[in-house]
């Protein structure tokens, strides 16, 4: 029944109103009362009071288009059984037609339209029913005049009445269209923001699982070797110092891009893959590097950010859950694409008959940051060993 305004829209209604009803009371009393209706008391003060329910409904045509209407209506009544002819303050249905298409439901702006053609037949036998009697006992000529006459005002009336109605529906229409946009556009910040935050996390959980496996592995080994060499425990120490102030500044690079969607800090490359090379073989793993052939140039940033995230989550799973021995890390930067392969030895724990558990962060990020510059990656035991291989194009990720 009533849509939510804003004070100043409240504000401006009210004071149209109160200026409508003051100039409709001076136009009437001026224009009509003594000219239009004269000699007649009791008309006069109807046609006056009048000014009440269409100045109202002046009022509350955007608080509540129905009751405004209703209004109108009330007053349209009043003014017929009175006999009144047209009045200025008959402008305010105009006014209500408009808002009632506009801002009304789909029932109120159906009602505007019922209105529109009703008011119109209303008008028309109205203001042709003091003819209509001598007209019907009339020749055949002045019935067909009244007839001509009649279908001229109904036409007009429809008209006038209905262009107040349209107008108010191509506003409706706007206002949808800049709603539907106003929504598809936050729809797709949700969308840029819901990936954006996917993409920290995985970045997250690589630095995070990556750098934690080294201070884990590189920890045990100066418990173990505490007693025994002293300086392989300073130098696991110095490893675990090293590798957690890495992690501690990509773990508050990675905040900031949360605060701060807006920024895109430094991302991984293919240069750095030696840090992480050095990295793992310090956590004590056994790393032997293959590449051949070497990069030809300087290969896309998408595609060095995915190979180093993919190779970190390989190593990571391997110092992880492999069976120590020697991890093979492969990488064969070809024309069109490079493809990565890396290959650890499986514990005995590990049951390389059954299904293979894709589920993990960890390799969830992998394949999507494969599939997000098209590429595809395979994942899973082969004769004993655990492989992770990538094809990565490098022309279309550019």
């Amino acid at each position: 029944m009533f849509r939510p305004l804003r004070r100043y829209q409240l504000a401006v209604d009210i004071s149209v109103a109160v200026a409508f009803a003051v100039l409709m009371l001076l136009f009437t009393w001026v224009g009509v009362v003594g000219v239009g209706i004269p000699n007649d008391r009791v008309s006069a003060i109807v046609s006056m009071l009048l000014v009440a329910p269409f100045g109202a409904a002046v009022a509350l045509r955007r608080l509540s288009p129905p009751l405004a209407l209703t209004l109108a209506w009330v007053g349209a009544i009043l003014q017929m059984l009175a006999q009144l002819p047209p009045l200025p303050v008959d402008i305010a249905i105009f006014a209500v037609l408009y808002t009632c298409a506009a801002y009304g439901t789909n029932r109120v702006f159906w009602l505007g339209f019922a209105s529109s053609i009703g008011g119109a037949l209303a008008i028309t036998v109205y203001l042709l029913v003091p003819s209509a009697a001598y007209s019907l006992t009339a020749a055949g000529d002045e019935l067909v005049y009244f007839l001509v006459t009649g279908t001229i005002l109904f036409v007009a009336a429809v008209f006038g009445l209905l262009l107040a109605w349209t107008v108010g529906a191509l506003v409706r229409v706007g206002l949808r269209a800049r709603g539907n946009a106003e929504a598809q556009r936050q729809a797709e910040e949700r969308a840029t923001a819901e990936f954006e935050r996917n993409r920290i996390a995985r970045d997250m959980h690589d630095v995070v699982a990556h750098s934690l496996a080294v201070v884990i592995a590189q920890a045990d080994g100066a418990r173990y070797a505490a007693a025994a060499d002293p300086d392989a425990a300073a130098e696991s120490l110095r490893t675990i110092s090293s590798t957690a102030r890495s992690a501690l500044s990509d773990v508050r690079m990675l905040l900031t891009q949360l605060r701060h969607s807006e920024g895109e800090g430094p991302q991984p490359t293919v240069a750095e893959l030696e840090v992480l090379y050095a990295q793992v073989r310090a956590a004590g793993l056994d790393l032997r590097v293959d590449v051949d052939p070497a990069p030809p140039g300087e290969p896309p940033a998408a595609v060095q950010i995915a190979v180093y995230r993919i190779l970190q989550e390989a190593l990571t799973n391997a110092m992880r859950h492999g069976a120590g021995g020697t991890v093979d890390v492969s990488l064969s930067w070809l024309a069109d694409r490079v493809e990565v392969r890396v290959s650890n030895p499986l514990s005995l724990s590990n049951d390389t008959t059954g299904p293979v558990r894709t589920g993990g962060h960890g390799l969830i990020g992998m394949r999507e940051r494969a599939q997000l510059i098209g590429g595809s990656i395979d994942v899973g035991p082969r004769d004993g060993a655990f492989v992770v291989a990538a094809t990565l194009p490098v022309g279309g990720a550019a």
